[in-house]
């Protein structure tokens, strides 16, 4: 998490917003556009993924065919990287150093 942390933030994302990721549906730090791509995110991170007809309705208002593309490709790339990652126990490396860093959810067994 802590590359994503570091990209994000070079993006332009918070650490006010990082800080507030667990509860972005009820948080001001998040647009009504970026609490439904967080959706999206959750949704398709999910097992076994759960995309709504509605929440891929929404998206498809603001976002054309190609970007719909780049998200979900952006999303699916990120997940399976986080996966790859805790299955083989790899750890943060240092890219957030001295900065918050969001930390991954322990899994539920």
């Amino acid at each position: 998490m802590d590359i994503g942390s570091a990209v994000g933030r070079a993006a332009g994302v918070t650490d006010a917003q990082l800080r507030a990721l667990p509860e972005y549906r009820k948080s001001s730090r998040f647009s009504e556009l970026e609490r439904l791509v967080l959706d999206y995110a959750v949704a398709m991170t999910a097992t076994p993924v759960d995309v709504s007809e509605t929440l891929f309705g929404d998206l498809r208002r603001h976002f054309n065919d190609e970007q719909m593309i780049e998200l979900t490709a952006t999303i699916a790339w990120e997940n399976y990287r986080a996966r790859f990652d805790h299955a083989l126990g790899i750890e943060a490396q240092g890219f957030s150093d001295g900065a918050y860093s969001v930390s991954p959810e322990k899994p539920r067994r």
